[in-house]
């Protein structure tokens, strides 16, 4: 009679339990930060400097004095070039004075806008002096250098309305860009004063 083997048969590795899948916590909602709660100030877009956006939406661009930026010297030589010019003009239309006024007026306008803001004293020297580097050969001689120069503060004197007028329309436009500059310093200043809330 057999008699049953006394040999355990080998124990079976016992299945491991699933392992546990990391518990994923909800995302926190869109503009807050860490806890509390606290909503995230929203950055605005920069859309170009000192650009800003009205209500609708669209962009804004502050409007600036058009035109290059021309130094002290940059803004004498232009305005001396400029009148030699137009003395030619008038010149070739039989020595007109009146055209010769006329245009003067613009040149001393965009003397005055052109010049950068270091230089804006510049443009109401430069353009009187302008004037009679312009008028030379427009003006009458005599004879002679002495003669030439008394011929021109002749001119000077008979048209002084066209050197005045122009002269004061450049003083009031750098008078104008100097209280747009305070301004704008001054809306500067009260923007880094202020507190964010």
């Amino acid at each position: 009679m057999e008699q049953p083997s006394t040999r355990r048969p080998p124990d079976r590795p016992s299945p491991r339990p699933p392992a546990a899948r990391p518990v994923r916590r909800p995302l926190p909602p869109q503009g807050a930060q860490g806890g509390a709660g606290r909503p995230r100030p929203q950055r605005r877009p920069r859309t170009g400097q000192g650009a800003t956006r009205t209500a609708s939406g669209a962009t804004r661009t502050p409007s600036r004095v058009p035109g290059p930026r021309l130094t002290g010297l940059g803004t004498g030589l232009f305005a001396a070039a400029a009148m030699l010019l137009a003395s030619g003009l008038a010149l070739a239309a039989g020595s007109s004075v009146l055209l010769y006024g006329l245009l003067f007026l613009p040149v001393s306008v965009l003397a005055a806008l052109w010049v950068r803001p270091a230089d804006l004293l510049a443009a109401p020297v430069a353009a009187p002096i302008a004037f009679a580097v312009g008028l030379a050969p427009l003006a009458e001689s005599e004879g002679g250098l002495t003669g030439h120069a008394v011929g021109v503060v002749t001119a000077l004197a008979l048209h002084a309305g066209w050197l005045y007028g122009g002269t004061a329309a450049a003083v009031a436009l750098v008078g104008w860009r100097k209280v747009r500059m305070a301004r704008r310093r001054a809306a500067a200043v009260r923007g880094k004063g202020r507190t964010p809330r």
